[in-house]
């Protein structure tokens, strides 16, 4: 309701403003609202007196073009937009348009010489693509692994705790429960922390592999007298012998066979954390280098 009614005074604001502007228009009649200073309607069997002639408008100078403007809210909708009469466009005079300067004549390129390549079968024959996906895929498994074997090690603990709570004093109790919290604490940052350094591992490489490939395919490219090459997917038809993916493959393999990963639980810009799940027991803080086996369990 309040916002029909918004609609309605914007509508009749609008009437009423286009009345007020259409008496200062010549040519145009509006007949006065109420019954006060207005021409009175004939009474019958009389005749209207005659309605005086309408000044003809006084042509415009045609030194500088005219643009028509569309008046805004002629597409509003409700209220407003149903009452609102059709207004005529907006007459606005641009000023005088810019000189523009001639400019020297500059060097013509030369006739392109096309090729096109696809990225996507690039990464899947490239061997370093292959290792980086490789290596992500056994740290994101050993994660997986290591997440569900800390989870069935809180299961358990807290069961033992519920079985002992009653032979437990208070302070025994609430001690064993801070344990545990602290327990899940730590290994729930070092994962996250591990997820982490494995997505910067993976930029890592992928990084190493778009900076060579973009070596290689401007070699492949200038060693053909190519100047201009597309992308396969961007192309809808093509001839074979611009297809350069085949040589591009060939000698990125030949330069780049392998790339250089952060080591596992490392980052790449900072320190390590513990690649295994944590003993049970009293949680530790998360040391600064992976260990090369884990501690055992009690």
């Amino acid at each position: 309701m309040p916002h029909l009614l918004r609609s309605a005074l914007v509508a009749t604001g609008v009437m009423f403003t286009t009345g007020a502007l259409a008496q200062q228009q010549p040519g145009w009649f509006v007949p006065p609202a109420g019954g006060g200073g207005g021409t009175a309607s004939p009474r019958p069997g009389q005749t209207a007196p005659p309605r005086p002639a309408a000044p003809r408008p006084q042509p415009r100078p045609t030194a500088q073009p005219l643009v028509q403007v569309a008046p805004p809210g002629g597409d509003s909708g409700g209220l407003a937009g149903a009452n609102q009469p059709d207004a005529p466009p907006l007459q606005v005079q641009l000023p005088p348009a810019p000189d523009l300067p001639a400019i020297p004549r500059g060097p013509t390129p030369p006739a392109a010489v096309i090729g096109v390549l696809g990225i996507p079968d690039i990464m899947r024959a490239s061997t370093a693509a292959q290792q980086v996906e490789k290596t992500i895929s056994e740290r994101r498994e050993k994660l997986t692994q290591d997440v569900q074997k800390e989870q069935a090690a809180w299961r358990d603990l807290q069961q033992g705790l519920v079985s002992q709570r009653a032979s437990m004093t208070p302070d025994q109790i609430r001690a064993k429960e801070k344990e545990l919290q602290d327990r899940v604490t730590n290994a729930q940052r070092s994962f996250r922390d591990r997820n982490r350094f494995m997505q910067e591992a993976a930029q890592v490489g992928l990084s190493q592999i778009e900076r060579t490939l973009i070596g290689v395919i401007r070699q492949v490219a200038e060693s053909r007298g190519m100047n201009l090459v597309l992308h396969r997917a961007q192309v809808a038809l093509n001839v074979n012998e611009f297809d350069i993916t085949e040589p591009v493959v060939e000698q990125m393999n030949k330069v780049m066979a392998t790339v250089q990963l952060p080591p596992e639980g490392v980052s790449a810009a900072g320190p390590a954390v513990r690649p295994n799940a944590p003993p049970d027991g009293p949680a530790a803080p998360i040391p600064t280098a992976a260990p090369s086996s884990p501690p055992p369990r009690r």
